[in-house]
This record gives structure tokens, C-alpha cells and sequence, in this order.
């Protein structure tokens, strides 16, 4: 996603919190099985994992350095391998991702907006 110059780092925060709130929401009261039985469940964590990735990469690289214990690199590959790799997601990997990093990752986004 090219960087909309209308829209400021806080912006994507905010978009990747509100993308993660709804991971969790989806995730909740799951079990491993019930997310690699249900495709609808699937594609939606997929979807929202992969907005989480795109609004990380249109933020900008000062405030990425500056925000160094959020894990861009990763949450961007993420975001890639679900956009383009495809054949390659891996339930058990992006159930973790939903139910370990992305809770984590709340609390982190979080504390960037309250300090902001």
C-alpha cells in the first residue's frame, strides 16, 4: 500500500489495533480445530492479519525505528505471505499468530496511542 499523505502514522496504528481487536474477537472461544475446520473463521483472520501488514507498511521507517519493540519485519512478511505465498499459510502458524502475537501486539499499539 503506497503511503496516503493524507494520513499520519497514528492513523495506520490505529488501523492495525483496530484489525488486531477484531483477530482476537474472532479467535475467541476457539480451538485450534474449530479455526482449520471453519473456512469462514480462516479467511477471516487472514484478512485482518493481512490489514494489520499492509497499514505496517505504509508507516513510515522514523517512527518504525522509534516503535522498535513493535515487530515490523515480521507482521509485513506476514502480510506478504498471505497476499502472495498463499499456498504457503500454515494453520497452526497463523492460529499462533492470532491467539499469541496479536494479543501481545494490542497491548503494544496501545501504549503507542495512550502516548501519543
Amino acid at each position: 500500500m503506497p503511503r496516503d499523505p493524507d494520513r499520519n502514522d497514528l492513523a495506520y496504528v490505529i488501523d492495525m489495533l483496530a484489525a488486531a481487536q477484531a483477530v482476537v474477537s474472532f479467535v475467541a472461544q476457539k480451538t485450534l480445530e474449530d479455526y482449520s475446520e471453519d473456512l469462514f473463521l480462516r479467511s477471516a483472520v487472514e484478512r485482518q492479519v493481512e490489514i494489520i501488514g499492509e497499514a505496517a507498511r505504509a508507516i513510515s521507517q522514523e517512527f518504525q525505528n522509534s516503535h522498535s519493540e513493535i515487530a515490523w519485519r515480521p507482521i509485513i512478511a506476514q502480510r506478504h505471505v498471505l497476499a502472495h505465498d498463499y499456498g504457503e499459510i500454515v494453520d497452526e502458524r497463523l492460529w499462533r499468530v492470532a491467539t499469541v502475537y496479536v494479543p501481545e501486539l494490542i497491548k503494544q499499539l496501545e501504549l503507542i496511542i495512550s502516548l501519543s
